[in-house]
């Protein structure tokens, strides 16, 4: 047989997964096509929004209309803990060790397969399944894969390229649903209408159970909840903090707190002490935290409040205060100044 292992938070599932899911088990001529919600993704950082065991049932609800040959594989939210790829593709080939496994990603997990736990172990285990992402363009070419894997092929035939260890690199094409599980997540905590993203069962399973509820409900008053966190930054040694009201003007937030850091490293430790300070006071995480691998620009999203993190000379070279002129300005005090 020939087995699929489609991973991922499914945070919420949705008609892009499904249209994956579909392309990959006839293209790649597969049998089975797992399908295995992770517990906790050791390369991302914790975000508001459902339990491992409700996302596992709103996948399992999500697959259940695609019919024989798709598998929702609970085994890594069982194991309740920081899921690695190696783990599990090691699990199945002991449980299926005559069969061929194919691990399927996305063009942009590609670029970052060297940063995961054994990757050469993966490459040895398993095919890889390789699907385009907007944005991404598939490599035509030996030369247009990423540099730690060119060394590794031996060949290459069409949208094929093999491995050393005889596995091998397969690139497909995908009539891309645009739509992001991040952008899904605003949508419905702003309550705005998801029906085209989402199969109607889940859908209904969210509504009923109140996942994916606006933080407004916990934080309250965005205004002071602004202040909260201008607090926290001008604790932390952050530069130049500042707080805009931006419901006067057209903005993706109604406020939004931005500051300066002295380096990187700095702007991440930021981002994260106010994502630290946060889920202590009101008991939440960001709805997302982006950038901290870099930290040149970290944005940690709560839905009616946005807070950037710069290291200092990004900051002017975006000049998002300019964007802003049209808010009110808060007027930010520095408490430990007092």
């Amino acid at each position: 047989m020939k087995i699929g292992i489609l991973g991922g938070s499914f945070n919420p599932p949705h008609f892009g997964h499904l249209n994956v899911a579909r392309t990959v088990k006839e293209k790649a001529g597969l049998n089975e096509l797992r399908v295995i919600p992770s517990a906790k993704n050791p390369l991302k950082k914790k975000i508001d929004g459902p339990s491992a065991e409700e996302r596992l049932d709103l996948t399992r609800i999500a697959f259940s209309d695609l019919g024989a040959g798709y598998v929702v594989d609970d085994r890594e939210v069982k194991r309740g803990k920081t899921s690695y790829t190696i783990q599990t593709l090691e699990e199945l080939k002991a449980e299926h060790p005559n069969d061929e496994l194919s691990l399927v990603i996305g063009m942009d997990l590609l670029n970052e397969l060297e940063e995961w736990k054994d990757w050469k172990k993966i490459l040895d285990i398993a095919n890889l399944v390789v699907c385009s992402r907007p944005g991404f363009e598939l490599p035509r070419t030996q030369e247009d894969l990423p540099e730690f894997l060119q060394p590794l092929i031996t060949d290459q035939d069409f949208n094929f390229f093999t491995l050393k260890s005889g596995k091998e690199l397969q690139f497909l094409q995908l009539k891309d649903v645009e739509v992001s599980a991040t952008d899904l997540r605003k949508w419905l905590r702003s309550g705005r209408s998801v029906e085209k993203y989402l199969p109607l069962g889940v859908e209904l399973k969210i509504k009923n159970s109140g996942l994916y509820a606006p933080l407004k409900e916990k934080i309250g008053d965005y205004e002071e909840f602004a202040k909260f966190v201008a607090n926290v930054l001008f604790e932390r040694k952050a530069i130049g903090v500042r707080g805009f009201d931006l419901r006067p003007m057209t903005a993706p937030s109604e406020f939004a707190v931005i500051c300066s850091a002295t380096s990187t490293r700095h702007a991440t430790a930021l981002a994260e002490a106010v994502a630290d300070a946060v889920k202590t006071e009101f008991n939440v995480y960001p709805q997302s935290l982006e950038g901290a691998d870099e930290g040149r620009w970290v944005l940690v999203d709560y839905g009616s409040l946005i807070v950037h993190v710069f290291y200092d000379y990004i900051r002017q070279e975006y000049s998002l205060e300019n964007l802003w002129a049209q808010g009110k300005d808060l007027k930010l005090q520095d408490p430990t100044l007092k």
